[in-house]
């Protein structure tokens, strides 16, 4: 058993643990007001008049103070040992969805809905739960607040609580157990049951601002939209049929004549007037060292360019063409899925790789918007733009903006101030100094002079 099976043992093992800060807190906080109300006047003082009446009010608050908390208490052990007979004769448990909610022009929010059949909660106290997920990392504990009452009566069903996930990276999480507890008012004691769960749910990418530009479809499957411009269609090398007459001689293949004695023409280049769906390309692959792939650098870099790719897409999408995702990884996607829906997710479940390279991902023939990042191989991004012309549009992510530090007085004062509260403030103090930096750096500048000199039209952020 490694260091870190041990720990999270420990911390396991700690959920179990009745007692809490509080209760210590409340002991001296009891115990100081005993000592105060009933310790008797030294022998030689007159009392002030008004203390016996003091001492009686302080008395009064005491025992009704430590009355109310026991009772919160006896109730708190009541619920939990009436659950735990739940649990143990009907199989009660927390049942906990997720959704996604997404106000209009606002970010993607993830929630959480959890539901707990049958229990009821303490007297002024509380019901809390925990998730445990991937590799036995624990969530904040959430609440279970509200009552749910059986259709047409006041009976209670249920208990409810619905609680905004916050997590550090946008992928899919794989959920491994929980945990519910039974506190007090004053959480004094906090009763742990454990709960066996299983399941799956994702971290959707957000919008970082607006990236917007001028997009023409390339791809034709129905044609309900007309386009402004015409959208040349080229021909086949070997793309022939019959002469006949009112063809151009000119584009007779004598070739083919003097093999076969028969009269061919080439179908010349069409202007399709016609164009319905804007496909949308992400690459996701990673042109650095194997052993990078696994840094916290790239975990946060990771998270900026699915935030910037969503940004891109969501906007994109609001326009009159529809958009056609075409992921460089391989998902199982539910059917009843939106559009929108299933491209929220494919970003979110999508990773760095060294899989499929940007030439033979990308379709310069049929796709209208790529978006790149700063850790694609810049020869291969050459060899891909060399296909492609203004119809193109290019988006690259500079995914080292994911560290940039404030202002140098704010980064002053939270280095000496504050400490780093999360991976990404301590990464970004570490960055500065990275090897890694300026590789990443040198690359940024040398795709951003590419993209300027080639026929595409690029946006860079």
């Amino acid at each position: 058993m490694n260091r870190k099976q041990i720990k999270w043992k420990l911390r396991y093992g700690m959920q179990y643990f009745p007692f809490t800060l509080n209760t210590v807190l409340c002991v001296i906080a009891i115990w100081l007001a005993y000592k105060l109300i009933y310790t008797p006047v030294p022998k030689g003082e007159e009392p002030s008049p008004f203390i016996p009446f003091i001492l009686l009010m302080g008395k009064m608050v005491l025992w009704f103070v430590v009355g109310l908390v026991g009772l919160s208490i006896l109730s708190t052990f009541v619920s939990y040992f009436y659950y735990l007979w739940l649990k143990q004769n009907k199989g009660n448990k927390v049942d906990v969805s997720f959704t996604t909610e997404t106000a209009k022009g606002k970010q993607n929010k993830l929630y959480m809905n959890a539901r707990l059949e049958g229990a009821f909660r303490p007297i002024l106290g509380f019901v809390k739960g925990r998730l445990f997920y991937d590799d036995h990392v624990m969530t904040d504990r959430f609440s279970l607040m509200s009552n749910k009452l059986k259709d047409k009566s006041l009976q209670r069903i249920a208990i409810t609580g619905k609680s905004r996930m916050l997590l550090p990276d946008i992928k899919e999480y794989d959920i491994k157990g929980g945990f519910v507890y039974f506190q007090d008012m004053l959480h004094i004691f906090s009763l742990a049951s454990a709960q066996p769960m299983s399941g799956h749910f994702y971290q959707p990418p957000v919008l970082t601002g607006k990236e917007d530009a001028d997009v023409f479809p390339k791809k034709t499957e129905t044609m309900d939209v007309r386009i402004e411009q015409l959208r040349r269609v080229e021909g086949e090398p070997l793309n022939y049929k019959d002469f006949e007459a009112g063809d151009d001689v000119r584009r007779i293949v004598w070739k083919v004549y003097a093999k076969n004695r028969e009269l061919v023409v080439r179908i010349p280049e069409m202007y399709e007037p016609y164009a319905s769906h804007l496909y949308f390309y992400a690459s996701f692959y990673a042109s650095v060292n194997t052993q990078w792939l696994s840094e916290g650098y790239l975990a946060e870099m990771l998270n900026y360019y699915k935030n910037s790719v969503w940004t891109v897409y969501n906007t994109l999408s609001h326009k009159e063409w529809e958009m056609r995702f075409i992921p460089d990884q391989s998902f199982s996607m539910p059917e009843q899925l939106s559009e929108a829906e299933k491209t929220a997710k494919i970003i979110s479940n999508s990773v760095w790789h060294k899989d499929t390279a940007l030439p033979q991902y990308f379709n310069a023939k049929n796709g209208t918007v790529l978006c790149i990042s700063s850790l694609t191989d810049p020869q291969e991004l050459k060899n891909v733009l060399d296909r492609c012309d203004a119809s193109t549009v290019v988006y690259f992510v500079k995914v080292s903006n994911v560290f940039k530090h404030y202002a140098a007085l704010s980064l002053i004062s939270r280095l000496i101030f504050q400490s780093p509260q999360d991976r990404l403030s301590k990464l970004r103090t570490r960055w500065t100094f990275s090897p890694m930096r300026f590789q990443i750096q040198k690359r940024e500048k040398e795709i951003e002079e590419m993209l300027q000199k080639s026929s595409v039209t690029s946006t860079v952020f």
